[in-house]
């Protein structure tokens, strides 16, 4: 006998990714859309009610952790896909979430290809002199540099600290090279024609070591969307990312 499908809601279901979720769970039946909610209705008053198990949050840059904390008040387990989640934030979540027994992820980029690239710059951390983030997105983008740079950069810091090398040291500059974050420079495009590009430059003396992951449309986030949501729902805590996603499968 097959098990019953995972309800679920969305959260900004009238935005891109928003939409693109809806089609992803109502397309396959391990899951059942129960509520389809716009940024502005009052849904944290109905979610409860609504008999959702997970609720997937794709609303606007700022806003997930909020929402977060709103999701789980309402016993529900949080799927939050909206970037500027600080590491901080995701561990207050986490902290809720095992009070009440929930579970949850924070996951700034869905695409497999994408977390990979971070995989594959965490081993390249430690063994180069210098390294520079470029990301590129579409001009509706509102947020700059993008969740999927900062974590790259966040990760590469904590990879390259626990290897005993130095930290890169980039410092804030006047000069046009973009920001600066745990050391690193990272350079943001706004870009008609583009949609997501990740790119990671990693330089030593004499050698250009270079990581690009490129995505031309919201079908890349799909496997990731369905592989998160599954984890999600019966997970102890809220993480990062997909890595505990594949840790589990492995």
């Amino acid at each position: 006998m097959n098990p019953a499908p995972i309800a679920v809601a969305v959260v900004g279901a009238a935005g891109r990714l928003g939409q693109f979720a809806c089609r992803v769970f109502e397309g396959d039946p391990r899951w059942r859309l129960v509520a389809r909610y716009e940024r502005g209705e009052r849904w944290p008053d109905e979610l409860r009610a609504s008999g959702a198990q997970i609720a997937f949050e794709a609303t606007r840059a700022g806003l997930g952790f909020e929402h977060g904390r709103q999701i789980l008040a309402a016993g529900v387990r949080p799927l939050i896909a909206t970037s500027g989640v600080s590491v901080d934030e995701v561990g207050e979540l986490d902290r809720l979430a095992r009070e009440r027994q929930l579970g949850g992820l924070v996951v700034p980029n869905f695409s497999v290809g994408a977390w990979l690239l971070l995989r594959a710059a965490e081993l390249a951390a430690a063994h180069f002199e210098q390294v520079e983030l470029l990301e590129a997105h579409h001009p509706r983008k509102a947020d700059a540099p993008s969740g999927t740079a900062l974590e790259c950069a966040r990760r590469i810091a904590r990879a390259r600290a626990e290897s005993g090398a130095a930290p890169f040291g980039a410092q804030p500059s006047a000069a046009a090279r973009g920001d600066v974050r745990d050391g690193i420079a990272i350079h943001a495009l706004r870009l008609p024609g583009v949609y997501a590009r990740q790119e990671a430059h990693f330089a030593s003396a004499g050698e250009l070591f270079v990581l690009r992951h490129e995505m031309n449309g919201p079908e890349a986030f799909g496997p990731g969307i369905v592989l998160a949501a599954l984890h999600c729902a019966r997970c102890s805590g809220v993480g990062l990312g997909l890595d505990g996603v594949f840790a589990a499968r492995a």
